[in-house]
């Protein structure tokens, strides 16, 4: 029978010791600064008089959260240096950056005008995302823990992705109020989208993890000149682009959840994985 560890320590004997490495640990930790910052500056934000600034920087530190949670577990893959301290790590940095940063900022920015005289709806369907996304995290782990065989597919759509879209639509929405249109009765999808959200986070639609993705695959002439001329549009445009670019990549990565199924699997296996090597051991081919 196996010693426990206090039993073990007090015995004399060795306690195994937590690997715990350091690069992709750094990004998770890096993630969960991005959430606490994010936090820090909707809770400074004076939305009353209509000053969004500290708004759009915690949003852009929450989008930023997405980019280092997306590279954390990729660099431990690909170093092979997976462990269950980094696992545990990434899920309670992901409830803070996906999972309580968005909840308040809905609250905060849309949800506190939405139910006017009737608080307590706003607090359910915050709540709701947030207890949505503890529950999916927490599901992942215990998978994780009971060695079910890893696939290439996310059960439920993950949570950075949902806290991206809800990000990235408050900023349009912000943009929206700017401009000074009219509203009226589109302040009502964010909460919606919020509970649709809760639900997708814990169902059991799968959605591509894009986890083979990795620096060293080789990529079509054609993609990777699509790739260079995406990237630099946005760069340059940033300010305009990023307000529409981003919610519709995360809306069409929900939405594809949904039609994945239905759609051919030479289509499904030309967006979701590698392109071949199609270099010879011994180097590419001479030109003719």
């Amino acid at each position: 029978m196996a010693t426990p560890p206090d039993i073990a320590a007090a015995n004399g004997t060795d306690v195994p010791k937590l690997k715990i490495y350091f690069l992709p640990n750094l990004l998770t930790a890096l993630n969960l600064f991005c959430g606490f910052v994010a936090l820090t500056k909707i809770v400074e934000a004076d939305i009353n008089v209509g000053n969004y600034q500290q708004i759009k920087v915690a949003l852009g530190f929450i989008l930023l959260a997405c980019i280092f949670d997306l590279f954390d577990g990729r660099v431990a893959r690909m170093g092979g240096v997976e462990s269950p301290f980094g696992r545990e790590f990434d899920s309670l940095a992901d409830l803070i950056s996906f999972g309580a940063a968005p909840a308040f900022l809905v609250h905060r920015v849309v949800l506190k005008d939405v139910f006017v005289g009737h608080e307590e709806w706003g607090w359910f369907i915050s709540s709701a995302y947030l207890l949505c996304g503890a529950f999916r995290l927490a599901r992942f782990n215990c998978l994780a823990a009971m060695h079910v065989a890893p696939t290439k597919d996310f059960v439920g759509f993950p949570i950075p992705s949902a806290a991206g879209l809800v990000a990235s639509l408050t900023l349009f929405m912000i943009w929206w109020s700017e401009k000074d249109f009219a509203t009226g009765r589109w302040r009502y999808c964010l909460p919606v989208l919020m509970l649709f959200l809760s639900w997708m986070m814990v169902s059991n639609v799968r959605y591509p993890s894009f986890k083979t993705l990795d620096l060293r695959a080789t990529r079509t002439f054609t993609k990777t000149l699509v790739a260079i001329l995406f990237l630099g549009s946005i760069v340059i445009f940033r300010e305009k682009m990023l307000v529409f670019v981003l919610p519709a990549f995360f809306t069409a990565y929900l939405i594809y959840g949904f039609v994945r199924p239905r759609i051919s699997r030479r289509i499904r296996r030309e967006i979701e994985e590698e392109e071949e090597d199609e270099e010879e051991e011994g180097g590419p081919a001479a030109p003719a």
